[in-house]
This record gives C-alpha cells, structure tokens and sequence, in this order.
C-alpha cells in the first residue's frame, strides 16, 4: 500500500496506539531539543524524575533566548544549565552560538529521525527532513526519560509545488501564501507534507523557512523529501553520512490536497498583527518603515543574509531607518563574512548583533512609539515586539532590504530596474565552527550542578477534587497567544524557573489584577473563545496560571501545545458543546463542575457545567492518559 512519507516515519516510531486521525498516539522520539527560556523548568521537571541520563539517542540543550544579562538571573540560569547539561549527557550550545532551529539543523539533524523540542518552531528542521515537534518543556523531559511523546494522530495535507520561484520572491513568500491561505488556524490536527518537482528548486535552508513557520498555521509540523539537495546540505556541513533517501510513494493519497505554483508567486507580507494577515507587498508600498530586522529562526541562514548584503553592496541604507541584522548561527556568521558580505552590511549601516531570538521574543529591538517595524521573523503578536499597540510586518529578506534601501515598504521587484537579482548558493563546504558546543563526555558526568537563588523548585500541584467549585475571573476572545497569556521580554523571561515570581505576571497585558484576584479566589476559571493559545510552545502559560488557581478553562477551541500543557498541568481543558453559552460565562459568574473526578475516570465525553446555577455542556476531549494526568494534579504527579 502506497504511503505518504509522514507516514512512514511515523509507523517507524510508533510505540502506542494506531494511526487514525484523531486518536491519541505515542512515537519514539531520537533527538530531543531545548532552549534556555523553557529549558530550566524542563531540567528541574527531568531532575524531578530521577533519571541519572538522558535517554534519547541525541539531546540539546541550546541557549538563545535570554541572552541579555541585566543581572544574575539569565547569567546563573546558563550555568545551570551547562552544569545540568554536563551532569546528565545532553550537548550545550553556550550563549551566542546560535539560535536552536539553526545549529540543530547544521551541526545534529538526521533525515528520518523524530524530535520534539521545547519551541513552537522546532518544526524547522523539516528543512533536513526531520519529523519535529514543537511541545511543552515536560514532553520534552519526559522524552528525555525514554517515555513516548503522545499526540493526536494527525491528518496529512499534501501540498505539490510545481514550478519556480522568479526573481525576488522565496521561501518565506512561499509561507506567507499557506498563511494567505490557510491563516492561523487553517491546519490545525494537520501535518503538512510539501512533494512536487518544485520541491527540487527549495534548497535544505529555504526549507528550513516554510516549516518553521507552519507552526504559525497551527500545524502540528511539516516535513519535506530527503533528496539530492538534502545530501548537498549535509556534505557542505562535513556531515554527508546523516543522509538517507526520504519521499512518499508515487501517486499516494492524501487525507487533504493542494498545490502551489512557485512561479506565480509573487512578494507576500503579513500585516499586523498576525501571521495570517497577509498581501502582496504592492498594496501596501510607500508605507514609511523606522525599523528593519533580518535573522532571527527563520531567515537567518547563510543564504538570507547574503541575499541582502548583495542588495545592500555598495548601498546605504535610508537614514530614516534602524537597519539590523540577527545572525542565525556564528557559524553562519563565519561564512557570510569569509564571503565579505559582513563588510557590507556594515557599510550599509547594519547593526549586526549575536546569534539569538533577540527582538522576536522582545529581548532588546523594541520598536518606539507608533513606528512601523519590517522583520523576516515568524510571528507578528499584539505587543510581542515589547512595545505595546505595535506595528509588526512580516516578509521575506528581500523585500526587507527593499525598505532599508527606501525607506519605504516596497516590491524589491521594483529594485530589478537597477541591479540584477543575486541567487545565492550554499558553499561547497561551510567553515564549520563547534567551539562554542560542548558535547557529553564521561568527566562531565560527575559535575556538580550549579543553582542560583532565582532558580525554585518545581511547585507542588494538587490532585483534582471530587467537585471543583470556582469563579470566573477572565473571559477572553479569539486567538489569545501564549504571548498574550505569559509574556516574554527582558523583565519576565529571567523569571522561568521561579513560577511564584514569573506568575505575577499572566494575563498582565490585558488584565493587570489578574494575578491578585486569581490569588484570592482560590480556585478560578478562564473563558475564552477560538484557537485560544496559539504561538509559542510556552508550558508557563499553563504552569503559572495553574499556580495561581486556574482549574480550568472553557473555550471555543484549543491550539495543539497549549491544551497539552494545560493536561500536563492538571487544568481542565473543556470546549463549549454550544458557542452561544460563551455569552452567559461573565467574570464573577460561579461555576461548578459536579463529580468531576468520577465523570473523568468514568470516560465522559460531555461534562455538565453550573453557571450561576444554569447548567451548560462542555467536551472533554483528551485523550485516557491524559484525564490521569489530570486526575493527579500533573503529569508529572502521574509520571512518579
């Protein structure tokens, strides 16, 4: 029987359950991936375990987020995890070598292999074929432990590429047209699986771009064929044994279909703020732009910043505008400049800063008050930049170095009328750089670990009761992120691995009390409306909100990686069976779920809600395993 290559990967790893869309499965997962701001709580939540080793073929332990070190907390937090690192045999990238997704791909990815990783857009490494996912950090550490990573098994939307990209237009326009088309939402319960003869023209970085950014259509992952250009990424990484041949069957079916013709594509960018609000660059030229960032996770590879310091060469860019640059690896860093392209981006009046996430994540590059950013990032959230009511574009490289030359935005095909496009090609052989990695060694095994005052021990969580009695304290709309329900930042993002500090500010965005009254409650409930908690795999937006009494939340519908770190948390996950009873749940309305224990260990789908007295069906839709871990309080409490 014909089989699509999601498909086979996923049979290769199945430890539990059967590939029926919809059905909860658990698959062995190889390499497992963390980054510093989930990192910390994910090695408590490890070292809670008592394992002595990671048990996955390969871990990495990456930092890259809270690079800024305005006090102890980022630096002893670093240490922490190198000492950790060292202790239980995972890999460290020390600060500034780089952002995960980049250095995962060049210096550990494996076609074939699965991994689940501790940012929403592991599934990057589609670009070297890898089937990775984007979870809560105790997913990964309960991976780490040898446990299955459990999901619901997905539909798969084929998407054939046929033609080629024309000049000034590439892979993030490509990834704009899915977000044209499909918008946030579109793919969720959905791998997506690029196949074509298009697919021949993308090289393993442009790739890398399209499924980074399918986490913004709220897919569980994308995945692309292991091929010839595979192979040539490998080899020009000195890695050319990794490689193995990787692609569906000819004329397999798949449970969705589309197709997308390259060569009709034409620049793309999204409006703020979300992914998913995009238009061509023609219908929104001549907008004036204070600001332009290239790099971050995606569109920081060897050939993104190449492709604009040959636009920018012998330029300057606008005096109107902030120029900078955000390199995706120092090794990539390293070979951009063996290639004088760092002199001139200089010359152009770039910033160049460190390999890290940097703006992305608000750390540093904020925008100023009403102005107008470009950045080839993968997400555009309502004051995620860390300036409140933001102006966040999204777009490719080119169309970046387009503003920075005008000051406007602009269709970098209008730059054609003066210099012919610069196609860039990979090198034959990248300067490899491993210094700043420190790999598992028996010495190492014996390290004492390092802790400093900021980092708390993981807080104790109750079991469920046999009814929950609570309050309404937040009621919320559609598409609430993670952002938006746990902020990042320079002054939060230090605060992940002490959850009483940190939880002080949930919901701070859009309810500033809510912290304190959540406190005095005891035992509160949020409401919200559709694909509530999209973005970031950010398990603090579970944790900390359980830890101020959220015990459940009602809802028109989840994004994938929250809901799983509200069941790994021991917050009930419950969908409204009538949208309309979104109306009657009002802050301050009392709320009981009776026999909710039992209901839960009974199996019960629909689960009654009082409301002020009125009764309201919701759906508990998880999976066995899950309404355990409920039970208990956590998955961790189920795990011991």
């Amino acid at each position: 029987m014909a089989k699509n290559l999601t498909y086979k990967i996923l049979e290769a790893h199945l430890m539990e359950g059967q590939l029926v869309p919809g059905e909860e499965i658990g698959i062995k997962i190889d390499h497992t991936l963390l980054q510093d701001a989930t990192g910390t709580m994910a090695m408590l939540e490890f070292e809670a375990m008592g394992i002595e080793q990671t048990r996955a073929e390969l871990s990495a332990q990456y930092v890259d987020h809270n690079l800024l070190q305005t006090d102890n907390k980022n630096a002893d937090d670093h240490r922490f995890l190198q000492t950790a690192c060292g202790r239980y045999g995972i890999h460290f990238s020390r600060p500034g070598n780089g952002i995960c997704h980049q250095v995962h791909m060049e210096r550990f990815g494996v076609p074939g292999k699965t991994m689940v990783g501790s940012d929403s857009h592991t599934p990057g490494a589609a670009g070297i074929s890898m089937l990775a996912i984007g979870a809560g950090g105790l997913d990964v550490a309960l991976a780490m432990a040898g446990q299955p990573y459990f999901f619901p098994c997905p539909r798969v939307l084929g998407v054939k590429l046929v033609g080629q990209l024309p000049e000034w237009v590439s892979a993030k326009d490509v990834i704009l047209e899915m977000l044209r088309r499909y918008d946030v939402k579109g793919c969720i319960g959905k791998i997506v699986e690029y196949y074509g003869p298009g697919v021949r023209s993308l090289s393993a970085t442009d790739r890398e771009t399209i499924g980074n950014m399918g986490t913004e259509l709220g897919a569980t992952t994308s995945i692309f064929p292991s091929d010839e250009n595979t192979l040539r990424y490998l080899e020009a990484q000195g890695r050319g044994s990794a490689w193995v041949q990787l692609e569906a069957d000819d004329g397999v079916p798949y449970d969705e279909d589309a197709e997308i013709d390259l060569s009709s594509l034409e620049p793309l960018i999204a409006l703020p703020s979300s992914p998913g609000s995009v238009v061509p660059v023609r219908e929104v030229a001549g907008t004036k732009v204070d600001q332009i960032i290239v790099g971050s996770c995606v569109n920081s590879s060897f050939r993104d910043l190449m492709v604009v310091a040959k636009i920018m060469e012998g330029r300057i860019a606008s005096h109107d505008t902030f120029f900078h640059i955000n390199p995706g690896s120092r090794q990539v860093l390293e070979n951009v400049a063996a290639q004088e392209g760092l002199l001139a981006l200089l010359k152009a009046g770039a910033r160049i800063h460190q390999s890290g996430c940097l703006g992305c994540i608000g750390m540093g590059q904020a925008p100023g008050t009403g102005q107008v950013s470009l950045r080839t990032f993968p997400r555009n959230f309502p004051g995620r930049s860390g300036t409140k009511d933001d102006k966040i574009y999204l777009c490719s490289p080119e169309t970046a170095a387009a503003a920075a030359l005008k000051g406007v935005i602009t269709d970098p095909r209008d730059l054609g009328k003066a210099m012919p496009y610069p196609r860039i090609k990979d090198p034959e052989h990248f300067i490899i750089d491993e210094a700043s990695v420190i790999f598992p060694s028996p010495e190492l095994r014996h390290i004492e670990i390092e802790r400093g005052p900021n980092i708390k021990p993981f807080p104790s969580l109750d079991p469920l009761p046999e009814t929950l009695e609570a309050e309404v304290v937040l009621t919320v709309g559609d598409n609430i992120s993670t952002d938006i329900i746990m902020p990042a930042g320079n002054q939060i993002l230090p605060l992940r691995s002490n959850i009483e500090a940190i939880s002080k500010f949930v919901y701070a965005q859009i309810s500033p009390e809510f912290h304190q009254k959540a406190k005095s409650k005891g035992a509160v409930v949020v409401i919200g409306g559709e694909n509530y908690g999209q973005g970031s795999s950010r398990e603090h937006a579970a944790l900390a909100p359980r830890y101020l009494g959220v015990r459940a939340k009602i809802v028109k519908n989840f994004a994938r990686i929250h809901k799983a770190n509200l069941c790994n948390f021991g917050i009930l996950p419950l969908v409204f069976k009538n949208f309309t009873d979104y109306e009657r749940c009002k802050c301050g309305s009392k709320i009981v779920f009776p026999d909710i224990k039992q209901r839960l260990k009974d199996g019960d789908r629909e689960i009654p809600v009082d409301v002020d007295g009125k009764r309201i069906i919701t759906i508990l839709d998880v999976s066995p395993r899950q309404r355990n871990c409920i039970i208990a309080g956590s998955t961790l409490n189920y795990a011991k």
